[in-house]
């Protein structure tokens, strides 16, 4: 573990990122400012803006003609149905639903590795992830009721599948990483969903309602566009370089903890037993998988 320190500064910073995204990507959707799939379609394009200027700047490697469809697959995964299904299932549910669907994701990801990477199953990850998972589990059920109805029905269906996708893309990735430098395949990755989600994006993209930003809109837009797509895409990949998909995986879960952290600092949230146990069994869990993990 004191290894791979940097991977967990990464993951952690992700993971803070990803944590506030719930409610401030609900600012941007819930208004007539732009519709869900140009938003991605603007996520997707700022994305690969950055990337591709990082890569020229100081990477500029090439791929191997052989490599495109395994890259155009973690695309599709970790791009295209990710942040497409997220984003549009997020427009049709609340974001405690969503919080708890993707609790699926770290458990996914250790069943996808064991039977695709050959990861190794041991009585500690089942337990770390096990432990992290009911502390999740008591965090979101206290912060209100769930609302699974029809109305939410498939907001809740997109999450789930968003959740199984990205749990491959982690999986799918990581041999690529051991070949490629991790900007590389990124940029490679947001290039192949441009050229997927434009078609699908580029109406919305262009009839988006500007004259409605307000600066909280503003705010919240650059917030998903820079921290939710580029950065937390950055530090994920450069952690996944590093460590097991599992360990990036049990990250997840320390999303829902980090948020109430934020909310704690500054006033809007308070503290209870419920969130004490809550975060002594997240951390706990997310200590045993990353103890658990061997470089690979």
């Amino acid at each position: 573990m004191k290894k791979n320190w940097l991977a967990h500064i990464f993951l952690l910073g992700a993971a803070l990122i990803y944590g506030a995204n719930y409610s401030i990507a609900k600012i941007v959707l819930d208004g007539k400012f732009i519709s869900p799939m140009g938003l991605v379609l603007f996520r997707i394009l700022t994305a690969f803006i950055i990337f591709t200027v990082f890569h020229i700047l100081y990477i500029k490697e090439k791929i191997d003609k052989k490599d495109i469809p395994k890259i155009l697959l973690v695309s599709l995964f970790g791009i295209v149905i990710n942040q497409s299904f997220f984003i549009v299932g997020l427009k049709h549910t609340v974001p405690i639903n969503a919080a708890l669907l993707l609790t699926v994701v770290p458990i996914l990801v250790f069943v996808f590795s064991a039977i695709l990477l050959k990861e190794k199953i041991s009585f500690l990850k089942i337990t770390g992830i096990l432990t992290a998972f009911a502390g999740v589990l008591l965090i979101i059920l206290n912060k209100g009721d769930i609302r699974f109805s029809y109305s939410n029905m498939k907001g809740d269906i997109l999450v789930f599948l968003n959740s199984v996708s990205y749990a491959l893309y982690l999986v799918k990735v990581k041999p690529l990483l051991k070949k490629y430098n991790p900007i590389t395949i990124t940029k490679w990755m947001f290039f192949f969903g441009m050229i997927i989600i434009t078609p699908f994006g580029i109406n919305g993209a262009l009839n988006a309602n500007w004259a409605l930003f307000d600066t909280q809109v503003w705010i919240s837009f650059f917030y998903v566009l820079i921290f939710t797509t580029f950065l937390a895409y950055l530090f994920n990949i450069l952690a996944l370089k590093r460590v097991n998909p599992s360990i990036v995986g049990v990250y997840v879960y320390l999303q829902p903890v980090l948020a109430t952290i934020i909310a704690l600092l500054l006033g809007k949230d308070s503290l209870s037993v419920i969130k004490i146990v809550s975060a002594l069994l997240i951390f706990t869990g997310v200590y045993l998988v990353s103890s658990a993990g061997k470089k690979t």
